[in-house]
Order: structure tokens, then sequence, then C-alpha cells
């Protein structure tokens, strides 16, 4: 079963949502900021995704600027990065749609149709 994290206020997630059940997709439902990632599922998503751990984190929202994150990512560590996600979900690019062998970060509809077809 598909596990689909997002923020229900976010018209992305929204977006997403919509997509998938138009679609008929299953998929087990998380609020991001009910229930924050924990350290290991973030660990494990980001080696499972294959991307560059930055593009997890939010860069539009306002914690993340708040935190002048931009400036600060480049000199942290993997670890330090991953911790940081953990503490807050707001810091998390989302939706996130999580398969056994995928993550997806962010909706690009082409993209989720690809990886789903397979």
């Amino acid at each position: 079963m598909l596990k689909f994290i997002c923020y229900p206020k976010c018209t992305t997630c929204q977006k997403a949502r919509k997509w998938l059940d138009d679609n008929k997709i299953e998929y087990e439902f998380s609020d991001i900021k009910l229930d924050n990632p924990t350290l290991d599922e973030l660990t494990e998503w980001y080696k499972k995704s294959g991307l560059p751990l930055e593009k997890f984190f939010n860069t539009s929202g306002l914690l993340y600027k708040s935190l002048d994150l931009k400036n600060k990512l480049p000199t942290m560590s993997e670890n330090e990065m991953l911790k940081l996600l953990a503490s807050d979900g707001m810091l998390v690019k989302r939706p996130l749609l999580v398969g056994d062998d995928f993550v997806l970060v962010g909706f690009k509809d082409t993209e989720w149709s690809i990886t789903l077809s397979k």
C-alpha cells in the first residue's frame, strides 16, 4: 500500500490527492503536521528516492525562510539535515508518495504516472 504524506491545506497536496483518487490508486493518508516523519523514516525515504537530500526541504515554507536554511544547508552534514527535517514536518517538501521501492517528492503528474505504471 502506498503512503501519501501531505499537508491538507497545501494546494499542491490537494491536487496530488485528487490525482490519486481520480486514478483509483489506493493509499494510506498521513497529515505531515499531525504525524511528523521520524528520523528513521526520512533516512529510509531519502535513500530510496535517489534524490539529493536538499530536495526534501520545503524551500517555499515560512519556517525554511525564517531559519535561513538557504545559507545554512550547504554547510550541514546529511545527519544534521535529516535531524532538522525530523524536527518539524513543515520543513519537509510535500506531498510525498512512498512505495515499496520508490519515493516521490513533490507532485508532478507525469512523473507520478510513469512511476505508478511500472
